[in-house]
């Protein structure tokens, strides 16, 4: 249940993936996080996705196949929300972090 290493929040990420019809729709990385074992992405979307609100977030498991990360969608409600969850705490977290090593500096 951690903060994936190479997450900064002072970089912007692209990620493509592709709709149903085979379209590229763009992403925002914006943290890649463990929970209960599992490894998840948590995406903002570049492009209008159908579904999928102006301010609101992606959330997909990251699955290992073949040596290569597959994004898959989260199927269960109640996994869905607490993923949400654990993602809103780490954005605290790091919001507090960033917050503390602002306001220490003179």
């Amino acid at each position: 249940m951690g903060i994936d290493d190479n997450f900064s929040t002072d970089e912007f990420h692209e990620v493509i993936l592709k709709d149903e019809a085979g379209n590229d729709v763009h992403f925002d990385h914006v943290l890649t996080f463990k929970y209960e074992g599992e490894k998840y992405i948590a995406l903002l979307p570049l492009d209008e996705v159908e579904g999928i609100g102006e301010d609101e977030v992606l959330l997909l498991r990251i699955d290992n196949q073949n040596g290569e990360d597959v994004y898959k969608t989260i199927e269960n409600e109640v996994l869905l929300e607490e993923v949400f969850d654990e993602f809103m705490r780490l954005l605290e977290e790091l919001d507090a972090d960033d917050e503390n090593e602002n306001g220490d500096e003179i």
